[in-house]
């Protein structure tokens, strides 16, 4: 693993990158970490034993700088990020929306850099993340970013160009199911159950289906018409979910968050 990681920004996906890295085998004492609250930074060091540094310190000491703030951050820290980065270091970008062109731009030339859209499933180890090289990136810095993102979930790669898709789909993919999985509770108590009966039938029944398409490589389509029988209780309910659009407002959803990457990105193109 590289030597000297420095996680920039330490919300919950910087919090939650720190401890996989130091389960897989990080040495605190190669890892750092930036925060603008002394609190917070004061109770990750007392967690985790990492050191809080400023931008300047990570910028010029990490081999791998890891940029976990929130896209309209980005600005301020790149003002501090260019005039100290070491021009070997490797920038890993987490941040919505941001192209790599962007960074390219800002930092000094032959900096190389691997955008990233990971997802919040990162906090329990299952992220589902995708990376993209810049121009600079070569196969040792996906391999370095693959080996980092392996320590909280699984990895692909994809062209830069699919990184807004990957953005709506997958990165924004939790709320989704979060979402349904909300409908499907109030559901559940609507029908007379208790909220806490509800929970687990929905909890357990989702962990359950993921699990089968993870395991059995069946398409959905084959794992769904299984549980759906000829005039049976599940189909009543396809057709009603069908009768109502929910399909076509799950793609429309989706487009609208491609959109917004697109648009996030776009923003800061003259930065």
């Amino acid at each position: 693993m590289t030597s000297v990681i420095a996680v920039l920004g330490a919300g919950k996906i910087g919090e939650a990158l720190l401890s996989g890295l130091l389960s897989g085998g990080q040495a605190a004492d190669e890892l750092m970490f930036t925060e603008r609250h002394p609190d917070r930074a004061d109770e990750l060091t007392s967690r985790y034993g990492v050191r809080a540094v400023d931008v300047a310190t990570a910028a010029a000491t990490a081999d791998v700088l890891v940029v976990a703030v929130k896209p309209q951050d980005i600005e301020p820290l790149l003002d501090e990020l260019a005039p100290a980065i070491r021009p070997d270091a490797l920038l890993v970008s987490l941040c919505a929306g941001l192209p790599t062109a962007l960074y390219e731009r800002r930092l000094p030339a032959g900096v190389a850099v691997v955008r990233v859209m990971p997802n919040t499933p990162m906090v329990v180890a299952e992220a589902m993340s995708a990376i993209s090289p810049g121009r600079h990136a070569g196969p040792a810095h996906l391999a370095t970013v693959e080996r980092l993102l392996s320590t909280v979930g699984k990895v692909v790669r994809v062209p830069e160009s699919q990184q807004d898709a990957v953005t709506a789909l997958s990165g924004s993919g939790p709320a989704y199911f979060f979402f349904l999985v909300e409908a499907m509770i109030d559901a559940g108590i609507l029908l007379g159950l208790p909220r806490t009966v509800a929970e687990k039938l929905i909890i357990q029944s989702a962990v359950g289906a993921a699990a089968m398409l993870a395991e059995t490589g069946e398409h959905p389509v084959t794992l769904r018409e299984a549980v759906t029988s000829p005039a049976g209780t599940t189909i009543m309910a396809i057709r009603e979910l069908e009768k109502h659009g929910v399909r076509a407002a799950l793609i429309a959803a989706i487009e609208a968050a491609r959109d917004r990457s697109r648009e996030l990105g776009a923003e800061h193109e003259g930065g």
